[in-house]
C-alpha cells in the first residue's frame, strides 16, 4: 500500500512539473525538428497504427498523422495534450489524445504497428516498467522508435549540473539521460527488440544571441529546471544555482559573440519487435 501511494505522489509531482513553465514554447523555439526525424526513421505510413508515448504536445504524433497514420498520442500531463489538440485542429489533423502513464499504458497487447517516443518516455522514473510497456503494446514485427538525449550530451550535462540542487530521487527512479545510452537500451529491451538503427546525432540550436539567454530560457520554460531552481530557492541556494546554470551554458556555447550556438546530442533508436 505504501509503495502504491508513493508512486501516485511521484507521478503527481511529475505531472505538475511538466505543466509548469511553457514547454510548448520550447517545442516551437527549437525542438520541433526532432519529431519529424523520428517519424522519418520509423518509416511511418498511412497503413500504420501509431502510438506516441509521452507525446507532450504531439511533436512526433502530428507529423505521423500528417502521413495518414492512425495515431494515438498519450501523455501523463493533460495540459500538454490540450496544447497538442489545438495544434492538431489548426493543422486539420485527426488524432486520439489519451492521458496515460508510460509505465501503465491503457492499451491492449500488440495493438500498434509503431510505438515511438521523442524525448518523452525517458522521463518516466522507472525505466524497465516503461520499456516493458512499449514492447507489450507493439505487435510482433512492429517497430519501436525512440529519440532520447544522451548522458554525454548537453542535456545529460544539464541534469548533472542541476543534480546537486535537487532533492534525492525516490527509490527506484533512474536518471532520464540513461535512455540515450545504447548499452542501457539493450539492457532494458533484452532480446525482445532487434535494433536496426542506433545512431547518435545532434540538434543544432541557434535561437539565442548569448549563452545567458539560453540559461534564462531553461529557468522560465523548462519544467525540470524550474523544479530544480525552486528547490534551490527553498534551500537558499538560488544564486549558486543561477551561477552554475550560466556557467553550464557558457561552457557548451559553440557560437560567436552575439550568436550563441549549441549542439544537443541525442540517440535515435529504431528496432523491430520480435
Amino acid at each position: 500500500m505504501t509503495a502504491t501511494i508513493s508512486d501516485t505522489e511521484l507521478k503527481a509531482r511529475h505531472r505538475a512539473m511538466w505543466a509548469t513553465g511553457d514547454y510548448p514554447r520550447m517545442v516551437d523555439t527549437f525542438l520541433t525538428p526532432l519529431g519529424h526525424r523520428l517519424v522519418d526513421a520509423c518509416r511511418v505510413t498511412d497503413r500504420d497504427r501509431v502510438l506516441d508515448v509521452a507525446a507532450g504536445t504531439g511533436n512526433a504524433a502530428l507529423p505521423a498523422a500528417a502521413r495518414g497514420a492512425r495515431v494515438t498520442a498519450s501523455d501523463l500531463t493533460p495540459e500538454l495534450l490540450d496544447d497538442g489538440r489545438r495544434r492538431a485542429e489548426a493543422a486539420g489533423l485527426q488524432l486520439e489524445w489519451t492521458e496515460a502513464d508510460a509505465e501503465h499504458l491503457p492499451f491492449d497487447d500488440a495493438s500498434f504497428d509503431v510505438v515511438m517516443s521523442t524525448i518523452g518516455v525517458m522521463f518516466a522514473p522507472h525505466h524497465q516498467e516503461s520499456a516493458d510497456e512499449l514492447v507489450r503494446v507493439c505487435r510482433p514485427g512492429g517497430r519501436i522508435g525512440l529519440l532520447c538525449w544522451t548522458p554525454e550530451g548537453m542535456l545529460g550535462g544539464l541534469f548533472a549540473t542541476m543534480k546537486p540542487f535537487m532533492p534525492p530521487p525516490p527509490p527506484g527512479a533512474q536518471p532520464p539521460p540513461l535512455w540515450g545510452s545504447e548499452e542501457h537500451l539493450r539492457g532494458l529491451f533484452g532480446g525482445l527488440v532487434e535494433w536496426t538503427t542506433l545512431d547518435r546525432d545532434t540538434l543544432e540550436v541557434a535561437a539565442f544571441p548569448e549563452a545567458h539567454g539560453y540559461a534564462r530560457h531553461f529557468t522560465r520554460f523548462y519544467g525540470p529546471t524550474i523544479a530544480a531552481r525552486a528547490n534551490a530557492v527553498r534551500n537558499g541556494a538560488e544564486q549558486e544555482f543561477d551561477a552554475a546554470l550560466d556557467a553550464f551554458c557558457e561552457q557548451w556555447d559553440l557560437g560567436t559573440p552575439g550568436a550563441a550556438r549549441y549542439e544537443m546530442q541525442y540517440l535515435l533508436a529504431v528496432g523491430t519487435r520480435r
